[in-house]
């Protein structure tokens, strides 16, 4: 570790990549992630809800990232992954095309964004610098803000 990283607070975030861009949700929020298997449909809700799936008599639901920020489809590879969310006690899958690495960022290497965009701004927190990559740090809380009106 870089004495600048010593001196300043620092947060762990598991690096993911969908679509070509990375991004990083906070580790703290992690309960699980676990391989792509079968989502069972539920009707009636968001168009990026994918349905349930059972976890060891748990029922979860999960939506896509991808369907979440508009994306287009893509099939799923043998690298997608399911992180099992867990905020305030609830639980949520969110399917991703790829898990990277834990890593660890600096609070000074991470800048506020910019935009006029209150639904970007909503979603990010911000923009981690690591190594010679930027990657675009989720607000958890706003990506799941509708999971208790849908199931």
């Amino acid at each position: 570790m870089d004495a600048n990283v010593a001196n300043s607070d620092v947060k762990q975030y598991i690096n993911l990549r969908f679509d070509s861009e990375q991004y990083g949700i906070d580790i703290s929020y992690i309960d699980n992630i676990v391989r792509l298997q079968p989502i069972t449909r539920v009707p009636h809700t968001q168009h990026y809800f994918l349905g349930v799936i059972n976890l060891r008599g748990e029922i979860i639901p999960v939506m896509s990232m991808r369907k979440k920020f508009e994306l287009p489809d893509k099939e799923n590879t043998g690298a997608c992954r399911i992180l099992i969310l867990k905020v305030d006690g609830n639980k949520i899958g969110v399917l991703v095309d790829e898990v990277r690495e834990v890593i660890t960022l600096a609070d000074d290497s991470i800048e506020k964004i910019a935009t006029d965009d209150s639904e970007t701004r909503a979603f990010l927190l911000g923009v981690g610098k690591y190594n010679d990559t930027l990657i675009s740090l989720l607000n958890v809380g706003a990506l799941i803000s509708d999971i208790d009106s849908e199931f």
